[in-house]
């Protein structure tokens, strides 16, 4: 089956995006890139709701972004790419795929198919309602040592509890924590899966 993980970046008082979508505060140094470097190498195919999908595609498939950063450039445009939206008209980046369907009964559709495992980037409504069903197999979360006076939290409007294990952390030089997390069901799933091997 493949997994759904979710990739973001918070500040320390909860919010992945300031006013009118500001994420100038997110510490992105060398040893951040070199970790988005590697994870664009695994292959997965990148999840995106309307606005994050605008912004993405707005900037790193401009000369600028492959100036800047041309190896996390190059995986971004390279990548497969799907985006969720009623209100897109067409996904004109490179390698993207338009769904104006349902979220949840196409991850469902694609999680029971064969391919690459998929990463939702930003995306905050998104994530928020896979997390609600039960469909995000793992959380990284970056945490950025630093608080905002507004913004947009992670998890907006989720209405349902998330019981998680924490199962891996990395701190950077930059200060910036790296939190990953399972949800308790999909390990209680693992253990069961991992004995039945034995």
């Amino acid at each position: 089956m493949r997994k759904v993980t979710v990739f973001n970046f918070v500040t320390l008082n909860g919010y992945f995006e300031g006013p009118k979508g500001d994420i100038s505060w997110h510490r992105h140094g060398t040893e951040e890139n070199e970790y988005a470097v590697k994870a664009l190498k695994s292959g997965s195919t990148l999840l995106f709701g309307r606005v994050t999908y605008e912004l993405m595609a707005s900037y790193w498939s401009t000369p600028m972004a492959i100036k800047n950063d041309p190896v996390v450039a190059e995986g971004m445009n390279k990548a497969e790419k799907i985006v969720f939206s009623k209100k897109l008209k067409k996904a004109e980046w490179n390698n993207t795929r338009l769904v104006k369907g349902d979220l949840v009964k196409e991850i469902k559709r694609m999680k029971q198919q064969p391919g690459k495992n998929m990463a939702i980037l930003g995306s905050g409504s998104i994530a928020t309602q896979l997390a609600e069903h039960g469909l995000i197999d793992e959380y990284q979360i970056m945490v950025d040592p630093v608080v905002i006076g507004g913004g947009t939290p992670l998890f907006k409007d989720i209405k349902n509890k998330l019981d998680l294990k924490l199962t891996t952390t990395r701190t950077f030089k930059s200060g910036v924590v790296l939190l990953c997390y399972k949800p308790m069901d999909f390990i209680t799933h693992e253990n069961r899966s991992i004995s039945s091997n034995r």
